[in-house]
């Protein structure tokens, strides 16, 4: 991967929309998701997520299947995987164990300031 390919996608879900809609296809695997479900999940218009899911598959990050009059949205993995490897590549000076790159993710901080004031 070049610079210029990991700062399309790197822009792509800088955007709060664009983001959550990723995760959602993540989420789903293989098998994707049909945009309607999308929409519904992220309580988002339709001519809203189809700028979003566009702009995803212009960068590279989503691929589109018709299924009929329907388009099924899947997560490109191999794509996603290659940001990644750029982003880790060479990290702390080809010292992987020390970058703590396969730290444990932290809980959401939602989550967390929730958890907080229910303990008060």
């Amino acid at each position: 991967m070049e610079i210029l390919n990991a700062s399309r996608s790197l822009a792509a879900l800088g955007h709060a929309s664009r983001l959550a809609i990723f995760r959602q296809l993540v989420e789903a695997g293989h098998g994707g998701r049909m945009a309607g479900e999308l929409a519904q999940a992220l309580s988002m218009p339709g001519a809203t997520l189809s700028f979003h899911l566009k702009e995803l598959v212009v960068a590279g990050l989503i691929l589109g299947e018709a299924r009929g009059r329907y388009v099924n949205y899947r997560a490109d993995f191999s794509a996603m995987n290659e940001l990644i490897a750029f982003l880790t590549r060479n990290c702390c000076a080809g010292d992987a164990q020390g970058c703590g790159t396969a730290a444990p993710a932290r809980p959401p901080r939602r989550a967390s300031a929730a958890k907080a004031r229910s303990q008060r």
